[in-house]
């Protein structure tokens, strides 16, 4: 093994770490999803968001989620196939549809979003409400740093020309 000045130490690398915890909560939280309805995470984020909002274009989703677009079409045509979502042409954009949830999906959303929060709620158990107020504070400025970072070009690849 080589001495490497510039390895990373992965747990005080907050990329790494934040991508750890996602997937381990992503993880306990697709079971109660997976196991009973067959949803995939993507599926449930898509089924989430609708039933947060009632109605959004599949690109209002990826954005809002931060999701591929990719992603989010595969989900959507997964929950089209299965009658849990339905699309229709935007009013004011014809090129766009809008997606919802039918009755079944509904049904799924109402049956799963209390067992999320009960996770949820095992989650933040033994933080205080201060604690929880400063995590959800301090997550808020994380995602519009990174959402400044990347839409000013700030990010810059030394390798390349620009």
């Amino acid at each position: 093994m080589s001495d490497n000045n510039n390895a990373l130490d992965l747990q005080s690398y907050l990329p790494y770490r934040l991508s750890v915890v996602s997937n381990q909560v992503s993880n306990m939280v697709s079971q109660l999803y997976r196991d009973r309805f067959g949803l995939s995470i993507w599926q449930w984020r898509v089924i989430a968001m609708l039933g947060a909002t009632g109605q959004r274009t599949a690109q209002q989703v990826a954005k809002q989620a931060a999701m591929d677009k990719m992603t989010v079409s595969r989900a959507v045509m997964g929950l089209l196939k299965r009658d849990l979502i339905a699309r229709s042409l935007s009013p004011n954009d014809r090129r766009a549809q809008i997606l919802r949830l039918t009755k079944t999906g509904q049904t799924i959303h109402d049956e799963i979003a209390p067992l999320a929060k009960q996770q949820e709620t095992a989650l933040l158990e033994g933080m205080s409400p201060d604690e929880i107020r400063l995590l959800f504070c301090l997550l808020e400025a994380l995602e519009q740093k990174a959402i400044a970072v990347t839409s000013d070009g700030l990010l810059v690849d030394p390798q390349s020309n620009n």
